[in-house]
């Protein structure tokens, strides 16, 4: 029903000028422009977050299913914390990224944006590849060691077992960060151009929608829908 709401409403109105321009002057009351900041601000935060999310993430898999033992204490701690990270709302993240910016000097701002995603979505993918992580077959660990191999050299081999589920994090990770609003209200700002700099504000889609959907004019209403209808085709592309 809501896939459906969003697509009839959203492609009744949506035209290939809004994706492909940026908003003119009158664009939230009803005149002319597009949302192309919108799309391309999600992206960059999305692309962002997710990349340093892997980066960070990964390693603390392998650390937790290869270096630790299957009945460490430190293991079970660490698991307990990600899934109370993984449970905080998102508006919760950016309030605390918030007051690390006033903290550090810091305006709301690209990099803003990048950090509060990447803070949200790491207790997400470490969860999903840890519980893929956990079902491989321990022999293979052995079998690995008993070749003489390294634990460094055993990481590939967990890493062929787990791809799938690295995959599969990585989908749950990029339909949470670019759905997000809450967060990068506090911290992205907003803008009507293409952030060229990591210090410069951007847009999103999602406080676009926002921001469409508060409007009084029919046409400003409209328009939310022909950004969500994109917002919700990037997911599920």
């Amino acid at each position: 029903s809501i896939i459906w709401t969003i697509f009839s409403r959203g492609a009744k109105c949506l035209t290939w000028e809004m994706v492909t321009s940026l908003p003119g002057g009158g664009f939230y009351i009803g005149k002319e422009g597009g949302f192309l900041n919108a799309i391309v601000g999600s992206l960059y935060i999305v692309l962002a977050s997710t990349a340093i999310g892997l980066i960070i993430s990964v390693p603390v898999v392998f650390f937790l299913n290869v270096y630790l033992k299957t009945k460490s204490k430190l293991a079970y701690v660490a698991r307990l914390a990600f899934d109370v990270l993984f449970g905080i709302p998102s508006i919760v993240y950016g309030a605390f990224a918030f007051t690390l910016m006033i903290y550090f000097g810091l305006r709301t701002s690209l990099l803003g944006g990048i950090l509060v995603e990447t803070l949200l979505i790491i207790p997400i993918l470490i969860r999903s590849m840890d519980e893929v992580a956990k079902n491989f077959p321990r022999e293979l660990l052995e079998a690995s060691y008993s070749l003489g191999a390294t634990r460094w050299e055993t990481m590939n081999v967990v890493m062929r077992q787990i791809a799938p589920g690295i995959a599969t994090a990585t989908l749950l990770s990029v339909g949470r960060s670019i759905g997000d609003a809450a967060g990068v209200m506090f911290t992205a700002g907003f803008s009507d151009t293409i952030p060229t700099s990591l210090s410069q504000q951007v847009a999103t889609l999602p406080l676009s929608i926002f921001f469409q959907l508060s409007a009084p004019q029919i046409e400003v209403q409209n328009r939310a829908y022909a950004a969500a209808l994109v917002l919700t085709i990037i997911v599920l592309i």
